[in-house]
């Protein structure tokens, strides 16, 4: 029997992990992303070259990271990667950035994240993060976050939360405008037909934002 050396051992290990990793290309989302993760994805223009580009928010299915209640319930706590993929190329869309830090993932059996990404016909990627609680909180939050390609990178231009509160029905929305440094408050009640504005402000500049600066 041929000995087993740890570097084989290290080298089989790291050709696993390849094989449950986004492919660096593909021509579509299904193409690209491993079987059996979860992934959810938008199509549009980024870098406004006139050619599709590809956005991809992918959870893995690491068993290490998951859990299995009693009554069969799985919790998956693997980390969302946010993937960005430019069109153009003979093999459809190529990787340009993969971000590991940026969409909240599942962290406890209590709260439960939520995500959402879109692309709009002006070229900016909406990333939507939000979460429920089973417990603890009355409160609903949402965030909504515009980023768009420039310089090289992308920048978050607009902010949007809205938070509503379970038991009084209290709603508060807040609108920040990166570009004209304005930011928006708007509050009311779920029970009202029309939410009234309160007032604007202006914001102090600052250098902007860029995408994987922070967890969103």
């Amino acid at each position: 029997m041929k000995k087993i050396t740890l570097s084989l051992i290290l080298s089989a290990c790291a050709l696993g992990m390849n094989a449950q990793a986004l492919k660096q290309q593909g021509t579509s989302a299904e193409q690209i992303v491993p079987k059996g993760w979860e992934h959810e994805e938008a199509i549009g223009d980024l870098n406004k070259d006139g050619i599709a580009d590809l956005v991809i928010v992918a959870t893995p299915n690491f068993k290490e990271n998951m859990k299995t209640r009693d009554d069969g319930y799985v919790y998956n706590f693997n980390k969302p990667i946010l993937a960005i993929y430019f069109g153009g190329t003979s093999n459809g869309f190529q990787l340009w950035k993969q971000y590991k830090e940026v969409i909240p993932g599942q962290e406890d059996e209590y709260n439960f994240p939520e995500f959402s990404i879109s692309i709009n016909d002006r070229g900016g990627l909406k990333i939507s993060t939000g979460s429920f609680s089973s417990g603890g909180s009355w409160a609903n939050e949402n965030y909504d976050y515009i980023f768009r390609y420039q310089n090289g990178d992308f920048y978050l231009i607009g902010k949007e939360y809205e938070s509503m509160m379970r038991n009084t029905g209290e709603i508060e929305k807040v609108s920040e405008n990166y570009l004209t440094w304005k930011r928006q408050i708007t509050t009311g009640n779920i029970s009202e037909d029309v939410l009234q504005t309160e007032k604007w402000e202006k914001m102090e500049k600052h250098p902007l934002e860029k995408l994987g600066d922070r967890e969103l």
